[in-house]
């Protein structure tokens, strides 16, 4: 067998990612939370960059500012696409040679030309006039300690209070007892104890924790739970006596409104029958969610639309990130000539938050490009609410803005839009459409807000089917399915017809 050896000469063309394009990328989707971390720990682990203090504004430096937020401020029907972060690149152009490259090679690692030498950040400083101490130090109170301090506030001996704590302990979030008391019983069973705690025990110590705040705790099913809230009103609370009484033995037809069936089993009249169905309404079937607390979620957002003069105008939050800049002290510092370690490492990190600074200028031009053209093609939306919305799909706004369809779902991820009718995620206003009778189409938010406005206006006695709510919709044009109707109920968290059906 002979081995022929020989050259072979191909062409081929291979889409590779320089380091520059993955920060920007990196950059692009990550929330206002997320950014702000990342500017922070870019601060903090790059001599380069600093924070553009206001008061540190010269008269100059105000008026390019003023200048660029003039031009951040985009009407609908405009191209012009700016940004709000302060570079001063102008002032580090001298420091741009041809010993620090302008592109990474491709198909390389950050980290392999330029090492991150700086220590990693670890957090503000316990002492940072920043930072929040009530959030950093606040841990929030719990049902458990909520009913623990009550305790230690009441005189109970030793031997009710070790029952006290077991009953407490087996008290879930919702304010129920997770174990029966048998169960509690033989929790406290000790064999070597001469006088074991008995059941009746473990009721009279239940009697007084269920005494306790939120009124309706410690209850063992969701008829004891109201009626331990009833007790506690006035003795001359109107319809009280008949709250308790269809509580106790109607309860499971009041949970499938049947009504008719209450009223002839307690000899109710319809009025009366409403009066106290008002009552029960007012009481809680979850206690314990008044005192579990969890932690708030704050939305800040990206960009805010206002109407000025009839059009509608979208800038990005000034608030959404600090302004940085290179810092020109340490930048005087490079020499050009110098091949020294410290002044390799100065130029890198130069470079490197020059190229940081630009892929956030590319965030906010991005990101302002797509929130303009959503605006323009929302306007309705803006205008009139829910029902004027239009069909919009991220093909729309990557063909209109020039961009790929991945860019714009990036984009739209977790980015927040104020607007007079509150703050919406982008992704809100991208919907599917439903063709209609005449030829148009109509978007599924739109055809969610005409559902729930019929569901608000229907007769409480005889609410709306789903087959009947896909019948109006028929009439004004637009053709739904009846599951696809109680889809979008479902989604908007609107119980079915039978559920819905009251006394008025």
């Amino acid at each position: 067998m002979v081995m022929k050896v020989s050259l072979q000469l191909k062409l081929g063309q291979q889409l590779t990612m320089t380091p520059q394009l993955q920060q920007a990328i990196r950059l692009l989707q990550l929330s206002t939370l997320d950014l702000q971390q990342e500017i922070q720990e870019a601060l903090d682990s790059n001599p380069m960059l600093e924070i553009q203090e206001e008061s540190e504004l010269s008269h100059t430096d105000k008026k390019e500012n003023n200048t660029q937020q003039e031009d951040k401020t985009q009407e609908t029907n405009s191209s012009e696409q700016a940004s709000t972060t302060d570079t001063h690149e102008s002032e580090v152009d001298e420091w741009s040679s041809d010993t620090i490259p302008n592109d990474l090679p491709v198909d390389t690692a950050w980290d392999d030309i330029y090492p991150n030498n700086a220590p990693a950040s670890s957090g503000p400083a316990p002492d940072d006039e920043n930072s929040d101490f009530e959030t950093r130090n606040s841990t929030g109170e719990t049902l458990s300690s909520h009913l623990l301090d009550q305790l230690s506030l009441i005189t109970m001996s030793d031997r009710d209070r070790l029952i006290a704590l077991s009953i407490i302990d087996s008290v879930n979030l919702e304010g129920y007892l997770s174990n029966s008391l048998e169960e509690l019983l033989e929790g406290l069973y000790d064999e070597n104890d001469e006088d074991p705690v008995e059941l009746d025990e473990i009721q009279q110590v239940l009697k007084r924790v269920q005494n306790f705040d939120p009124a309706g705790v410690c209850a063992r099913d969701l008829p004891e739970c109201l009626l331990l809230q009833l007790r506690q009103l006035p003795a001359d609370t109107p319809w009280l006596p008949q709250s308790k009484l269809v509580i106790n033995h109607y309860l499971n037809l009041l949970g499938t409104r049947d009504y008719a069936q209450i009223m002839r089993r307690s000899r109710l009249k319809e009025n009366d029958l409403k009066e106290v169905i008002s009552l029960i309404q007012t009481l809680n079937p979850k206690p314990g969610e008044e005192i579990a607390s969890a932690e708030a979620v704050y939305i800040v957002p990206d960009v805010i639309v206002k109407k000025t003069n009839g059009r509608w105008r979208v800038e990005l939050n000034p608030e959404i990130a600090p302004k940085i800049r290179v810092n020109n002290n340490y930048a005087s510092f490079i020499k050009r000539a110098d091949s020294s370690n410290d002044n390799t490492f100065m130029k890198d990190q130069l470079q490197e938050a020059k190229w940081f600074i630009k892929s956030l200028l590319s965030r906010n031009e991005t990101l302002l490009k797509v929130s303009s053209k959503i605006v323009e093609y929302q306007q309705g939306f803006l205008d009139y609410g829910d029902e004027a919305m239009k069909p919009l799909i991220l093909h729309d706004i990557a063909l209109a803005v020039d961009m790929h369809e991945s860019t714009i779902s990036r984009v739209t991820t977790q980015k927040y839009m104020h607007t007079p009718r509150g703050i919406f995620e982008l992704k809100y206003f991208f919907s599917s459409h439903v063709s209609t009778s005449s030829g148009g189409e109509c978007s599924s938010t739109a055809i969610r807000a005409i559902i729930k406005k019929l569901i608000a206006a229907e007769n409480p006695k005889k609410p709306l089917s789903d087959s009947k709510i896909a019948d109006l919709l028929k009439e004004q044009g637009v053709k739904v399915a009846r599951r696809t109707i109680a889809k979008y109920r479902e989604a908007m968290i609107i119980p079915p017809s039978n559920e819905r059906k009251r006394l008025v």
